[in-house]
């Protein structure tokens, strides 16, 4: 990696992958890390709701509308074990997402484990009608964006829905981020292709570079969700110097049935962004509001 460059992982979690316990989980997990540290990658990406394959070895007989509480009481573990992972191998981790226990409910968190020792997290803050579904999900909406630098590179989160809301990129957009990190889980393509196209629509018009990976397969004992369709992709401005189409990076959307997992190393070119951004780009207007703008409306 040059000073120019962030390298990155992005790991497709295939959720039916074979995993009797945490400690196995784990142990898988920690072989794509060894494999993104080996890449030179410096930061490795993980899918929203990643901890659904721990239902594999969920208590018997447990109610579906019990399954979230049970997962977020897994949560704890898996974090500390791969904060292990982060310490061990000398590689930042964001943990996807996992249901979290928070003020008599839960959210759907993210936690970014830093190679600096810090830990910090984010709550989605635009929800599925599945979330909100009083009975078996009910997911509290999060409050605030988070926003962080490590090794220089001024990184934000979001997850999955939360890319499709331009008005998150507005209140992004004056902090200059160099790379949106979004994990996702979306169940068939058209929720892919949702996710993935406005990924990509932020990259333009953030001038920035957005790295998504979601859920593949399905979680053995899972009764939430049947298919889970992903790819993995890194999307970048459409401008000349970077190859014109907006892609850095891309792996085409499967549904994990025959065990695929993608998983995809990729340079986020932070330098050459910035400079595109300082007045470089083809026709970039900047953090355009349109606040001049006036709404005439006549019937």
């Amino acid at each position: 990696m040059s000073s120019e460059t962030f390298r990155i992982a992005l790991w497709s979690v295939n959720l039916g992958a074979e995993a009797g316990d945490l400690k196995a989980w784990l142990k898988r997990a920690e072989s794509r890390v060894i494999e993104a540290k080996a890449q030179d990658a410096r930061l490795l990406l993980m899918p929203e709701y990643v901890s659904e394959g721990f239902l594999a070895w969920k208590p018997a007989g447990l109610p579906e509308r019990e399954e979230i509480a049970w997962l977020a009481s897994q949560t704890p573990a898996a974090i500390d074990g791969l904060r292990t992972l982060v310490d061990r191998h000398d590689i930042s981790i964001v943990a996807g997402s996992m249901p979290f226990a928070k003020d008599n409910t839960h959210t759907n968190r993210t936690h970014a484990l830093l190679t600096d020792g810090r830990t910090l997290t984010y709550d989605k803050l635009c929800l599925t009608p599945a979330e909100l579904d009083p009975v078996n999900m009910n997911i509290a909406t999060g409050s605030r964006l988070t926003v962080f630098e490590v090794e220089g590179v001024r990184i934000a989160l979001l997850i999955c829905l939360d890319v499709e809301m331009p008005a998150l990129s507005m209140l992004l957009a004056p902090l200059k981020p160099d790379l949106i990190l979004v994990p996702s889980m979306t169940h068939q393509l058209s929720g892919y292709h949702r996710v993935y196209g406005c990924a990509k629509a932020r990259a333009v018009e953030l001038m920035t570079s957005v790295a998504v990976c979601g859920t593949v397969g399905v979680a053995k004992g899972a009764t939430l969700h049947e298919t889970n369709v992903s790819g993995a992709a890194l999307y970048i401005p459409c401008e000349p110097e970077l190859g014109f189409d907006g892609i850095a990076a891309s792996h085409p959307p499967v549904d994990g049935m025959a065990r695929e997992e993608p998983f995809v190393i990729a340079d986020a070119p932070v330098g050459l962004v910035r400079r595109l951004r300082e007045g470089g780009a083809e026709v970039w207007p900047g953090s355009w509001t349109g606040e001049h703008v006036r709404v005439n409306f006549e019937k």
